[in-house]
């Protein structure tokens, strides 16, 4: 089995663009763990996302992590768009 380090280069990468998917998220104020689809629990901290997947899996994204990859849409309390 070939193994590759977290952060090696590897010949022959193209690149790519992820599809622009509309998922769901929640930052929550305080530790929690959720239930992965791998059968384990994983754990968040307070400050991070809990995320709701294509499938409707749910699982955590780390704050920073969060906040360089996606953009709000829209403000579902007050129903309003956000301008990003």
């Amino acid at each position: 089995m070939k193994h590759y380090e977290a952060f090696e280069n590897v010949d022959g990468m193209l690149e790519c663009r992820k599809k622009p998917i509309i998922i769901h998220a929640k930052q929550i104020d305080e530790p929690f763990r959720v239930n992965s689809i791998e059968g384990d629990y994983a754990n968040g901290k307070a400050g991070d996302y809990l995320m709701q997947g294509v499938d409707n899996e749910l699982y955590i994204c780390d704050k920073n992590i969060f906040e360089k990859s996606y953009n709000w849409i829209s403000d579902t309390v007050n129903n309003t768009a956000i301008n990003n």
